[in-house]
């Protein structure tokens, strides 16, 4: 898959975790890219080290997208959880 075809993925990936967790997260766009992006990096290396599947070769693949989605999605659940801590300590 090439770069602008990751980027986009990122960009609907995150923006659909972000629907289906909603909650006062800073950020607009890019941040949302950027968390779609780093989301399917961590759902394809999950998805490599559990089922020993590829799931992010091809850019219209259902396995490319929940991949994707679900990754963005425990990474914004980690980014809830850490910032929940460093605002209940301040």
């Amino acid at each position: 898959m090439g770069i602008i075809a990751f980027i986009i993925l990122g960009a609907i990936a995150g923006a659909i975790a972000k629907a289906l967790l909603p909650g006062d997260d800073p950020g607009g766009f890019i941040i949302t890219t950027i968390i779609g992006i780093v989301g399917a990096i961590i759902g394809g290396f999950l998805a490599a080290a559990i089922f020993d599947a590829h799931p992010l070769d091809e850019f219209f693949d259902i396995s490319t997208w929940l991949t994707a989605i679900i990754g963005a999605i425990i990474l914004l659940l980690i980014y809830r959880v850490v910032t929940g801590r460093r605002r209940a300590t301040a």
